[in-house]
């Protein structure tokens, strides 16, 4: 299966043609990026200096969990007022880049992680306070821990789709992820419960120490009291769950954690689509062997003499 890039590749591809050293020309191009996020390129100034803005339909819900201090740590003095009709912005001048190619290439790669940085802050919140949770809960035993250590921590929504949310909830032992996600289709629902089910099985098979995954039509019990949680009709709406463990929130590995489960969306209707593709692709070719064969089946030339009962025989004209 294929795993989609974190980066955008359109504005990593355009950095890396202008700080290779191409000569400076203007730009003012607007890139769409999955769940309706824009970007926007341009050189309103001067050839020289690049403006890459992003807008994000959930941003004043990012910037309550951080979103803001993570981007101004991600881009320190690259950092600029926000053009106008988008929410962040950074600017790059051609004349000022690093000296050596290898911090080139980070500024290259960081510029290109705009929104998953952006969408990294709920998730970086998330993992802290499963770190103080975990102190807290040390301290006491199962039965004797306060109310709030054992509930866990306050459930972050993200409301990144139009009809769509993620859901964080950190805990002492746990971080629960949940996409609430639309299934247009009734083949879509069908698709997607038979991957959901491969990475339920894969689980149990070799990879023990992946997520647990879970799979269900009403409201999971971590998002019980939650405001505009999507009304499910007819089994359209879907929630999938990963439960991630202290083994998948370490220092080491949070980065990559957040990177991978951000992308679980785009990932599972990408694949969906591509299998409905693929069975399509292969019912119009075993419909074309078969018109083949019914071809083959007729005859070369049409019979010129038929007989009547009685034995005379008559000729048939074509």
């Amino acid at each position: 299966m294929l795993l989609l890039d974190y980066q955008n590749v359109l504005i990593e591809s355009l950095l890396k043609e202008r700080f290779s050293g191409a000569a400076p020309a203007s730009i003012d191009q607007i890139v769409s990026d999955f769940d309706g996020v824009t970007f926007h390129i341009s050189t309103p100034e001067t050839k020289s200096r690049i403006l890459i803005s992003i807008s994000v339909k959930c941003y004043s819900e990012l910037v309550q969990y951080g979103a803001q201090q993570v981007l101004e740590r991600e881009y320190g003095s690259y950092t600029v007022p926000p053009e106008q009709g988008y929410d962040f912005s950074v600017q790059v001048n051609l004349d000022d880049l690093p000296d050596t190619p290898g911090a080139r290439d980070d500024l290259i790669r960081r510029i290109s992680l705009l929104k998953r940085n952006a969408m990294a802050a709920p998730f970086e919140q998330a993992f802290d306070e499963f770190a103080q949770l975990q102190d807290e809960a040390s301290k006491y035993t199962s039965e004797s821990a306060p109310q709030g250590v054992r509930e866990g921590g306050e459930v972050r929504a993200i409301h990144y789709r139009e009809e769509e949310a993620i859901y964080i909830k950190a805990s002492h032992d746990r971080v629960t992820v949940i996409f609430s996600t639309i299934f247009r289709e009734e083949t879509d629902r069908i698709f997607g419960k038979v991957f959901l089910q491969e990475f339920v099985d894969a689980r149990r098979r070799a990879i023990q120490n992946a997520p647990q995954v879970l799979f269900r039509n009403d409201p999971p019990l971590e998002l019980q009291g939650v405001p505009g949680l999507p009304a499910s009709g007819a089994g359209e709406v879907g929630y999938i769950t990963f439960v991630l463990f202290p083994r998948h929130l370490t220092k080491q590995r949070r980065e990559e954690v957040i990177s991978h489960i951000q992308t679980f969306r785009d990932y599972f209707h990408y694949h969906i689509k591509a299998s409905k593709a693929y069975i399509h692709s292969r019912m119009r070719r075993r419909t074309a062997d078969f018109l083949q064969v019914l071809r083959r089946a007729r005859p070369e030339s049409e019979e010129k003499e038929r007989k009547t009962a009685s034995g005379r025989t008559f000729r048939v004209q074509a």
